[in-house]
Parts: C-alpha cells; structure tokens; sequence
C-alpha cells in the first residue's frame, strides 16, 4: 500500500488538514504540541481494561475500588457503604465467611468486576454513561476531557449548577457513635454564607467551637468523635445536644447566618408504635418510651426553641401516616431517607401522599448514576429539596462532590468538618470552585457555575437572601 493510499484509507490528509487549521486558529506557540493534542482528542474514548481490588472504607470495613482505563489514560473510584441496608435499596455482595472481617470481605464482588463486568464494558465508550449503566443492570438481573460535575451535569440536562449549601455533623448518636443518644446527627446549615468557602469557614469555625464548649462540660473525653466525625459526648437527650450546638454557634457571632438540621433516624429505636429515647441507655428505667402523638409534639417544640429548620427521617420508615401529617404542618423541611431510600416507587408514593419534601440522594441505594438522574428530576418536579448524602463507611473518593454540583441538588451531607474522608467531599467543591473561577478569568467570561440558596432558604421559609455568582456577587431578584 501507497503512502497515498493509506492517507487515503484512514481520512488521515483531512484530520490533519483540521488540525493544522486549528492550530493557526489558535495561535499555537507549540504547532507540532498543539496539533498532537487535537488529533488525541478526536480518537473517541474506549474502555480497554477494568481492575477491582479490595480496600478498607473509614470504618475499616471492606469495600470495592476500581480502576477503569482507557486509551486516554486511567480513572480510579471506590465505593462508600452504609450500616443498614433497606428492602428497596440496591444491595452489596459481602462475602460471609466469619473467618474473614467477620463476614465483611467483598472479594466475590471483586470477582464479578474483574471477571463479568469488565468483560461486558471492554469496548465499550466510557461516556455513554446510560449504555454503560443499562449493560450492568442487564448482569444484574434483580474520554471527554471534561470536569466530573459538567460530565454529570451533560447527562442530567442540568445547566443551572450550583455549588451545594452543606450540612456539617456536629454531633453524633445512634448507630454511628457509642454515646446515648438515640438520634442519629445534629447538623448545621450555614445559611446566611455568601460563597462556598465561607460556608466551610462558618461550619470549622462553629465545629471547634463547639469542641471547647464539650471540654468545659465534659472534658477531654467528651471530644471522642463519631463515624460521621461528629463529636460523640455521653448525652442522651435531644435538648442536651442542641444545646451544646447553639452554644457554639453563638460563640462563632454568627448566629442568624447558621440553622440547625437533625437526622432523628427514628427507625432504629421504633419499638412497635413506641420511641425508646434510652435504646442506647445501660439499666435503663424504661420510662422513656414515646408515643408517635409524643414525638410530633417534641419536634413541634424543638422547632420552636430551637433554630431547626430540617428534620430527616423523624418517624418509622413505614409510617406513611405520620410522616406527612407532620410535613402538612410547614414547621420545616422533612427528608425522607429510610423512608425513600432512593427508591422510584416510593418517592412516587411519597409525592403522591405529599409524605415529606426532600430526598437523601444516595446513589448506591438506587444503584447506578442513571437511576440516580431520574430521582432527582421526580424530587425537583415535585418542588422538593434534594440531599446529596455520603454514607457512614466512605472512602475518600469525593464522586458526590461532582454528583450534587452536576445535579445541583442545593444541598450536601457530607459529615464533619473533620476526618480525611469528609474532607475530601468538602475540598473538591473548593477545588471545582476555583477552577471555574481560573477558566472564567482567563476566557473573560461569565460561569453559570453560583452558590445559590435561594432554594433553601424560600423551602425554609427565611425570606432575606443572595444569590451569588462566582466572580461577583448579585442580589437575587426573584420574588
């Protein structure tokens, strides 16, 4: 075969003709540099290997890692895991051997990555997302050089991105830490910030607040902290913690600018129709038990006493019932979690019925990044809020960073201001944060990329805010 032939054969004297043209266009210092890249990027991206081992998650407990490579270079992933696993949930494959981590190993998983998955994927084009996710649901049977967050975003239609207003665990109880407390978390929400990193300041500042405030009660050894990264002091009482927390925040002087959210959790010490306050409590009396009528009323003054403004999962999670006659009465935003576990079907009936007005967004609930875009857009259609959520044993692979700015869900749960694993969601908003800002300032143009909690705050009720831009700030208009 000529030279010519071949040129001929491969299109090969028009793709250069094209980058040749587009190196002048460009001006390119580096033409041979430039014309090079530009002949990368037009070979489409394909999966040519995919290699899962095992590794320990926050809690030391097994979980999968993954790398994914490419002919453009290779991607690495690692998946979080929660403590209690719902009927309508995807499920994990541990490996149930007692003799290894206590039944917790995963290298059946591995296998199946290594071996089924990755024969089904090699070949295939790593961003066509939804082919990808419809190929590992039908094993199921039950490169584009650009950021994460714009990836996700192209995917979902979204084009309004924003960076996520984030909840920061000041307090742990129930299942994640070995105090009394029954509720799960008592968390904050830096409203009244103007950006993200502000934001952050707000939630480590009030967090080491409130460490001094917990030494001066309790000691050195009430500042053990929890598997979120929450402090873990031996209380037991709702008041206890909230009062620990306001303290804090009064000391910051921000006050008005931050609320408070709290993840009850409320199935894990549901007895029958009563609420054990002292399921966690040694020689308890047993006089703690609460009615459902109980709790609606304790949550009611709560909400009173105390700057709440978001409640998750403050009832069973099959009591329907409950759950929306307390969403009907506006005192604040109800998440459903155990509720919804990012189950379709029930954020259907939860729609439905007007059970609750947010979602916790778990993507290893539902399964795949596909399925997690439909139930965002079922939660925003509904005008509900949505919470991108970390899980208890994660990993410090900060995907859900990318997740809720691609999505713009509004908010984050991510954990403390405390411990790698948390930090690592927390640090690439700052990282996405600051090269939009690069990009914006070297192109002379405006992002579409805000800190906006406009949402929030109109679903909260709080009638002052701002929205922001990056690279400047603007007061919202909206009525």
């Amino acid at each position: 075969m000529s030279v010519q032939q071949f040129l001929e054969k491969h299109m090969l004297s028009r793709k250069i003709e094209d980058a040749v043209n587009a190196a002048v266009r460009a001006k390119s210092p580096d033409p041979v540099l430039f014309i090079s890249n530009h002949m990368r990027k037009a070979v489409p991206s394909v999966i040519t290997k995919i290699k899962a081992r095992q590794i320990l998650d926050s809690r030391g407990i097994p979980t999968v890692e993954v790398d994914l490579y490419t002919n453009k270079g290779m991607f690495r992933a690692s998946a979080p895991s929660g403590d209690t696993t719902g009927m309508y949930e995807a499920v994990g494959i541990r490996d149930g051997d007692k003799g290894t981590y206590l039944g917790n190993s995963v290298t059946r998983a591995v296998k199946n990555v290594n071996e089924k998955i990755s024969e089904a994927l090699i070949g295939m084009d790593p961003t066509l997302q939804s082919q990808i996710d419809h190929a590992m649901i039908d094993l199921d049977k039950t490169e584009k050089k650009v950021p994460l967050y714009k990836y996700i975003a192209d995917l979902s239609g979204e084009t309004n991105l924003t960076l996520p207003v984030p909840a920061f665990t000041l307090i742990s109880g129930g299942k994640h830490a070995g105090n009394h407390l029954a509720i799960q978390d008592i968390m904050i929400l830096p409203i009244g910030a103007s950006r993200f990193e502000e934001a952050v300041q707000m939630g480590s500042e009030t967090y080491h607040h409130l460490k001094a405030v917990i030494t001066e009660k309790y000691g050195a050894h009430g500042c053990n902290v929890g598997e979120d990264g929450g402090f873990a002091p031996n209380i037991s009482s709702f008041r206890e913690g909230l009062d620990l927390v306001k303290e804090a925040i009064s000391r910051t002087g921000y006050d008005e600018k931050i609320k408070i959210a709290i993840d009850v959790a409320a199935t894990d010490f549901c007895i029958g129709t009563k609420y054990d306050l002292d399921i966690k409590v040694p020689n308890k009396s047993g006089q703690n038990f609460k009615s459902v009528e109980d709790m609606l009323e304790i949550y009611k003054e709560l909400c009173s006493e105390y700057p709440i403004v978001s409640i998750e999962d403050p009832f069973d999670k099959e009591d329907w019932e409950h759950v929306k006659h307390f969403s009907s009465l506006g005192i604040c935003q109800v998440v459903g979690d155990g509720l919804l576990m990012s189950n379709p079907k029930r954020i259907q009936r939860a729609i439905q019925e007007s059970a609750c007005n947010a979602l916790l967004l778990k993507v290893n609930q539902i399964g795949t990044v596909t399925e997690a875009i439909e139930v965002v857009k079922l939660a925003k259609d509904a005008n509900w809020g949505v919470v991108t959520s970390h899980r208890c044993g994660e990993t410090e692979d900060s995907f859900i960073a990318d997740l809720s700015v691609g999505l713009a869900t509004g908010q984050i749960k991510a954990g403390a201001p405390c411990r790698g694993e948390r930090l690592a969601k927390y640090n690439q908003h700052a990282l996405i944060f600051s090269s939009v800002v690069l990009a914006a300032s070297q192109s002379e143009r405006q992002t579409n990329l805000t800190y906006d909690c406009f949402e929030l705050r109109k679903s909260l009720g709080i009638k002052q805010f701002m929205l922001v831009k990056i690279g400047g700030y603007h007061p919202d208009q909206r009525p």
